[in-house]
């Protein structure tokens, strides 16, 4: 395949700025994530915190924010998306939106992570006489850490195809990059290369997320 020359530099342009948001977007949405996830474990009905209220209210905005598509959610958040970080386009105004779709989903899948740990396991940290929150770090959490990771591990491939959908809008990105000069000028072999691209970072990101949860097991 022939390139301009011009190219190579804006994919690596690109390219960076799609592990730019990916990046920011993924350590703001575990920091977010997880406590929504421990949360709704914790509160929901028998639980060593049950309470109710905020195990309804917390399910129900979760499901609010995971059945709006991507798409409409980031044109949906104009206002709040600049009123956060004072504009409504280019690669950091995209982290609010890919923050806000990836966080209540983080929190959704360590929610069914912890779920899967073994009842007796906290009736045993229960009868040490173990407070909430050392049953929560101390016997929980380890306990569905290797779930856990391969959680994480399917939230990031589902960032890295937002952060790709972000790019109709201006956010940068290989998915911008695709759009603006393969899509719109008829370029067939930039957008070979950027499905290729996006392919291998998905495959290194599960390849190592497979690696990291069978490490964990094994310890």
């Amino acid at each position: 395949m022939h390139f301009e020359p011009w190219f190579w530099p804006e994919f690596f342009k690109a390219l960076y700025q799609t592990f730019y948001m990916v990046g920011i977007g993924l350590i703001i949405s575990i920091i977010i994530g997880i406590p929504i996830g421990v949360t709704l474990v914790v509160t929901r009905e028998g639980a060593i915190l049950e309470n109710k209220t905020i195990y309804n209210v917390l399910n129900v905005v979760i499901n609010i924010f995971r059945s709006i598509p991507f798409i409409i959610l980031l044109v949906a958040i104009i206002p709040f998306t600049r009123f956060i970080v004072g504009t409504s386009i280019g690669t950091t105004a995209a982290i609010v939106p890919l923050v806000l779709y990836t966080a209540f989903y983080i929190g959704r899948l360590i929610e069914n992570s912890l779920l899967e740990v073994d009842k007796g396991t906290i009736e045993l940290a229960q009868a040490m006489g173990a407070t909430p929150w050392q049953t929560i770090w101390r016997f929980l959490l380890p306990e569905a850490l290797a779930s856990i990771v391969l959680a994480l591990t399917v939230a990031t491939i589902g960032l890295i195809g937002a952060s790709a959908m972000a790019g109709a809008v201006g956010a940068g990105g290989i998915g911008d990059l695709a759009i603006t000069y393969g899509y719109n000028q008829f370029k067939t072999e930039i957008m070979i290369i950027t499905v290729i691209t996006l392919i291998i970072m998905v495959q290194l990101v599960q390849s190592l997320g497979n690696w990291f949860a069978k490490k964990i097991r094994r310890n």
